[in-house]
Order: C-alpha cells, then structure tokens, then sequence
C-alpha cells in the first residue's frame, strides 16, 4: 500500500524543505500582509485629527504604551526587511545574481538562488534587525 504523501498546509509551510529561497519568499509575504495593517491602521489613527484635538491626542495615546512601542519597532523591522529584499527581488527579476539552471541530479540543489541572492537575503535580514535595535534604543532608551 502506498503513503500517503499529503502534508496539507503544513507542508506548503515548511520552510526548511526548499531552502532561503522559501524562508525570504514567506518573510516577504509576511511583512507585506503586516505593513498593509499597520497602513489601514495609520489612516485609522490618522482620520481622528478629523474629529478634534481631544481624539487626536486620545489615539496617539495608544502608540505611547509598551505595547504600541512593541508595535513600532516591528513594524520598522518590517518596512526595512520589504525594502531591502525588495530591491533584491527586482534585481532577480533583471537576471542579475540568479544561478545557470542545471540538470536535477540527486540530492537536488535549487540552482535558483546564487551566493549573491543568499548574501542579499542575510543583509536584509541583518539591516532589519540592526533598524529594529536602533528603533528600540530611541523608543525604549533615556
């Protein structure tokens, strides 16, 4: 009888099977699903100048919380992260730094991603999380 060889949603998730290529096409996903909140959310806080001074410093009240702080730096993280490998997707989509396909011989290397990509992957990761120590050293700090 033959496995059954359906994982679901948690294979399709499972960024440890196709390499930095799934882990940085996830996290881009990600943070733009996450900057598209934090934007609905900014226009939100936004719209409350609208109603008055009294509304206005009662909204921003909630962005000077721990909580709200936690919020930022993410979100600085994020927008930093988007960018970055952002600019790395565009140079992808000219042909620069993506490796020569090959034949698929066992075990199977993604030829897709070259030394390069994987180096831009790493420095947008590093960059994200050097902005996110800053933000938090500026939010959290003296």
């Amino acid at each position: 009888m033959q496995k059954e060889n359906r994982e679901g949603i948690r294979g399709w998730l499972n960024p440890t099977r196709y390499g930095w290529a799934r882990v940085s096409f996830w996290l881009q996903r990600l943070t733009g699903l996450g900057l598209l909140a934090y934007f609905v959310a900014h226009v939100i806080e936004t719209s409350s100048l609208a109603q008055g001074r009294f509304a206005w410093e009662k909204m921003l009240e909630l962005t000077q919380t721990t909580e709200g702080h936690i919020i930022l730096i993410l979100v600085i993280g994020m927008s930093v992260f988007h960018a970055a490998n952002g600019v790395r997707l565009y140079i992808a989509h000219g042909g620069k730094g993506v490796g020569s396909p090959g034949r698929p011989d066992y075990p199977y290397r993604p030829t897709s991603l070259s030394l390069k990509m994987r180096t831009c992957i790493w420095v947008a990761m590093a960059l994200a999380a050097f902005a996110m120590m800053y933000g938090t050293s500026v939010l959290f700090g003296e």
